[in-house]
């Protein structure tokens, strides 16, 4: 199959008129509330996919149709969707991107021994140990995230010393932190010099950062395990209380669009698995970037975008080899996968983990405000999965 054909990229998302027996992928995404910010930009990328595998002559010599129905952000709507579009007809289904909102869905397509998909989430419950068998993810675990932040600050910025500031609202948080703590003390002569825990809608953050200011020398980095707007919020209030220290978080902060919160920003850190500004250095993830603008008029806010595109690529090849649209059949030649190409970089499967524990990370750099890529970083060692399941 070829990636990224000058025709695909410019094919309207609605496709083409459908024949009975092609293919139907069903979208059990949210349309509307917030998880529409996430779920969108990857379905699209999903959707671009699918129009280039149409392209070059579908899938087992059929076409792909898709069809969806928004979730509207909500866990009971989110079962409700599922259900509609195994009515529908789908042979495979592709859920939101965060477990908890992608759950509902996914394991009603389990339940037909219908294989599924996650956007983007990045918590290992979604997959094997918390949907069921057939249930995979397109992106990169958050805890792989947090140890590439860990051993990449510790060799590249001399990081000895590191305070942990965790957002609990959600799943994908706790994990980044996860990946931190786990990696930092493992690394020579570092140490975790203090934690704290806040709310993503908290308007203050006034006591943790006094403990922070009350230690004897600020930390080399701020593990900061936090999304939009409550990571802006932080952000500002730490710079704001004249704390300079290297901040880093995950991909969830991905993005220019939240920096006008936080004017200026410099020494900000954070790992992506693909560049949106045009400086990636695989030429084939600026094609990407390029035919997603052909195919909705602007580049992707995000890199959540890409784990769509990898997700559709992997799910047909893995059709291809079975040479049936059978679930168990397609989740055998998904789990044979170790270091499948894909133009974000290998992705591998296994029959204990449907995720990617181990992967090269873009490092994301925010320096007055304006964000590059300056560096890659693979991990020395994929995160265990005890780690991943505590």
């Amino acid at each position: 199959m070829k990636y990224l054909t000058t025709a695909a990229a410019v094919l309207a998302l609605c496709g083409p008129a459908y024949a009975a027996d092609d293919i139907t992928v069903g979208f059990a995404i949210a349309k509307s509330g917030w998880m529409e910010a996430y779920d969108t930009p990857a379905a699209t990328a999903a959707k671009i996919r699918i129009d280039e595998i149409n392209a070059n002559g579908g899938l087992l010599g059929r076409q792909i149709k898709w069809v969806e129905s928004d979730t509207k952000t909500d866990r009971a709507q989110a079962a409700k969707a599922g259900l509609q579009l195994i009515d529908e007809g789908a042979d495979m289904m592709v859920v939101s991107c965060d477990y908890d909102f992608g759950a509902p869905a996914a394991l009603s397509a389990d339940a037909e021994g219908m294989v599924s998909f996650f956007l983007c989430a990045e918590d290992v419950k979604a997959g094997i140990q918390g949907v069921g068998p057939y249930s995979f993810s397109g992106s990169v675990l958050a805890p792989v995230q947090g140890a590439t932040m860990a051993e990449w600050s510790h060799a590249k910025r001399n990081a000895r010393t590191g305070y942990v500031l965790l957002d609990t609202t959600i799943e994908y948080n706790k994990g980044i932190c996860t990946g931190f703590d786990w990696m930092f003390p493992r690394l020579e002569g570092t140490e975790i010099v203090g934690r704290d825990t806040f709310k993503n809608d908290d308007a203050s953050i006034a006591s943790q950062i006094s403990r922070i200011k009350a230690l004897p020398t600020q930390p080399d980095v701020i593990m900061l395990c936090s999304y939009i707007p409550g990571a802006a919020s932080a952000v500002r209030q730490l710079r704001a209380a004249g704390i300079e220290s290297l901040i880093l978080n995950g991909s969830a902060v991905d993005g220019s669009y939240w920096l006008d919160a936080t004017p200026n920003l410099s020494n900000f850190v954070v790992p992506v698995q693909g560049s949106i500004y045009g400086d990636d250095p695989r030429p084939e993830v600026e094609a990407f970037n390029k035919a997603y603008e052909a195919t909705v008029g602007a580049r992707p806010a995000s890199s959540y975008a890409y784990p769509g595109y990898v997700l559709m690529d992997l799910w047909a090849k893995a059709v291809e080899r079975a040479g049936t649209l059978d679930g168990a059949a397609v989740t055998a030649e998904l789990e044979k996968m170790r270091n499948e190409a894909t133009v974000f970089g290998p992705r591998s499967f296994t029959s204990e983990l449907h995720h990617q524990n181990f992967a090269e990370m873009q490092i994301i750099e925010i320096t007055d405000g304006k964000p590059q890529a300056v560096d890659n970083w693979t991990i020395s060692e994929a995160v265990p999965l005890d780690v991943l399941l505590k």
